[in-house]
């Protein structure tokens, strides 16, 4: 069977860029080359679209030394219309070479300019199937307070919070100091539109209000102040059916803070102290069956068609949603291919289920 060329895109534009990178550094060491010949491209934080190096060891996660693509001089010429798959690339000597045809993109890009729907849009218009979930549903997942109206319109229970702009927070910040209080602090102020925990902060007081909306306003210009959720946070991997069948969710994994205020950026990818990842957790019977339910709902209310990951916590009066992601991180520590290990898919396999995936979608 001939092998497929798949184009890897990963870096981007976001202040996830470092995140990208090590994901991509994941699939690029497991992906099995007896299948699938790699385009790896990177793209910079100016938007430059290179050509990389295909070696997975160059994005490893370094807390000294960061991955990151740096304009190299090349660059990737996208195929000129729908009829045609070639990829070329132009040289640092101006010369032009092809790339052969790409089958599929798989776009391991998070945050704004990549996981939110633009991407999806430029390979839909050049007809490229591609990994994921199509515009909408990604546009969806990335935007928190859209998501929280669909979650809430699907009987999924969000959180209480209130969303604001820029705008609001400039024209009548008392408003807000006032609407955030009868929230009850703490409470969780996070851009509406980023994700690995990039610019959330625990408020405890009025008087820690203004610098996080300042952190959060630097990320996006609107944030969602949120009441604090006591309750253990659960997580599960959702993929889509195969040819139309249901959703599919892995176990159920937990992720347990003992020794940090909440999940942050350090925790979830630099491996710090006071955090455990564990998959499967332990719940009853009944408690798996409903956060499994709800995960897929979320997935199918968003117009899911790739894969995700759900985030919860669990309260003393049940299941909250906290967001879906999109498109999880695939390092080494990730939750998500560490959630469908546990329910019997390996990370090379679970690469396969993607592309799959990706390849019969009719978008």
């Amino acid at each position: 069977m001939p092998k497929l060329t798949v184009a890897l895109l990963f870096g981007g534009r976001s202040s996830e860029h470092t995140i990208s990178c090590a994901t991509a550094g994941g699939v690029l060491e497991a992906i099995d080359r007896d299948k699938y010949d790699v385009i790896p491209i990177g793209i910079t934080r100016e938007g430059a679209f290179t050509l990389e190096e295909d070696r997975a060891q160059k994005f490893v996660l370094n807390p000294q030394d960061m991955p990151e693509i740096h304009d190299n001089g090349t660059r990737i010429v996208w195929p000129d219309s729908a009829a045609s798959r070639e990829f070329r690339y132009i040289d640092t000597d101006g010369s032009t070479h092809s790339l052969g045809t790409v089958d599929v993109v798989f776009p391991i890009l998070h945050g704004r300019w990549g996981e939110d729907g633009t991407l999806q849009g430029l390979l839909e218009l050049i007809g490229i199937p591609y990994v994921g979930d199509g515009v909408l549903a990604s546009a969806l997942g990335m935007d928190k307070h859209f998501a929280k109206i669909v979650f809430a319109q699907a009987g999924i229970p969000v959180a209480p919070g209130i969303t604001v702009s820029s705008r609001e927070w400039q024209d009548d910040p008392a408003s807000v100091v006032s609407d955030a209080r009868a929230l009850g602090w703490p409470v969780f102020v996070k851009p509406a539109r980023a994700g690995s925990s990039v610019g959330v902060t625990k408020v405890l007081d009025a008087a820690g209000l203004a610098g996080a909306m300042e952190i959060g306003l630097a990320e996006d210009s609107k944030v969602l102040i949120e009441a604090t959720i006591v309750g253990r946070e659960i997580e599960c991997g959702v993929l889509a059916g195969r040819n139309g069948g249901a959703t599919r969710v892995s176990l159920a994994g937990e992720i347990v803070v003992s020794g940090r205020e909440f999940y942050d950026f350090d925790a979830k990818y630099l491996d710090a102290l006071g955090i455990d990842v564990v998959c499967p957790t332990t719940l009853t019977d009944h408690q798996t069956a409903q956060v499994r339910d709800f995960a897929a709902r979320a997935f199918d209310a968003i117009g899911g068609a790739g894969l995700a990951r759900a985030d919860f916590f669990l309260t003393e009066s049940g299941f909250v949603i906290n967001e879906l992601n999109t498109m999880p991180g695939f390092t080494p520590i990730s939750m998500f291919p560490k959630c469908w290990l546990a329910t019997g898919m390996s990370y090379p396999q679970l690469i396969d289920e993607l592309i799959e995936l990706g390849l019969q979608t009719v978008r």
